[in-house]
């Protein structure tokens, strides 16, 4: 199971890591962050780092998703494992992938690849489109603003035509009385 290629002073070895003796310790809102945290210190200790220092394991986000799958409150029994030294820094990542998890990593790895070819193609391109574009993208943001400052000045004109025609007619409501009395109170 363990392959040593020491030229790169790295090794490669799969752990099944049991988790339920150490999660069943915590309240079951803390269970996922347990499991975690006792994958880091199975391999501190098995993978010998000197200092003991957690911070030196590096978790692959789909064994961090396998784990949070069914919530904070019940992650798995046990986990097999993939582990590889590289000097100081160890890599855990998930020894099979369920299907979802599967899918979603082939999925991220085709959207990536499509990425790189976009950003590839566009290195290609001519740099004179390039700022042929970005012209057209500032004469685009100069017309907004002179729009958006033409439609604050209609606004404040119609807000003054307003207030004019208000002061007119202000004067012929207050002669009538606001709420007109009822016949039986008049007497």
């Amino acid at each position: 199971m363990a392959e040593k290629t020491e030229a790169k002073n790295e090794f490669e070895r799969e752990y099944v890591i049991p988790l339920r003796r150490e999660w069943n310790k915590v309240p079951r809102y803390k269970r996922a962050n347990k499991a975690i945290r006792t994958i880091k210190e199975f391999l501190v200790k098995h993978m010998k780092i000197r200092d003991r220092d957690l911070n030196k394991i590096r978790i692959d986000k789909y064994l961090n998703e396998f784990i949070w799958l069914r919530g904070i409150r019940k992650p798995p029994a046990r986990i097999k494992v993939k582990v590889r030294k590289e000097g100081e820094i160890v890599r855990a990542e998930l020894s099979e992938l369920s299907k979802e998890l599967g899918f979603k990593k082939t999925k991220l790895e085709r959207r990536d690849k499509k990425a790189s070819e976009i950003v590839s193609k566009k290195k290609d391109e001519k740099p004179k489109e390039k700022t042929e574009t970005e012209e057209q993208k500032e004469e685009e943001k100069k017309e907004i603003e002179e729009k958006k400052a033409s439609v604050v000045e209609t606004g404040e004109k119609m807000e003054k035509q307003k207030s004019k025609q208000m002061r007119h007619l202000a004067g012929g409501k207050e002669k009538e009385p606001k709420h007109p009395h009822r016949m039986s109170l008049r007497k």
